[in-house]
């Protein structure tokens, strides 16, 4: 699994940190997904689950984002599973 996440196109990560702003990304690179409260990282878990969103992501890059967000859960002690 890399870390790296490609800048991607379809977004402008200045709107991420505009509308969130300065905090823990799961995908920093593009300002996607905060995982800074329970509230977050609970959001962040169900929108990368949903295909059109991974589907914008190679699969190296969403198993990141995944891990991010996981580590995130456990910090917040958020149970989630893999299977959504």
């Amino acid at each position: 699994m890399s870390n790296h996440i490609s800048r991607r196109d379809d977004v402008n990560p200045r709107d991420g940190e505009r509308e969130h702003g300065d905090v823990t990304f799961a995908d920093p690179t593009n300002k996607k997904y905060p995982i800074d409260s329970e509230e977050h990282v609970r959001a962040a878990w169900s929108y990368i689950n949903k295909q059109a969103n991974a589907d914008k992501y190679d699969a190296d890059e969403v198993e990141t984002i995944k891990g991010r967000i996981k580590r995130a859960a456990n910090k917040y002690d958020i149970e989630i599973s893999d299977d959504h």
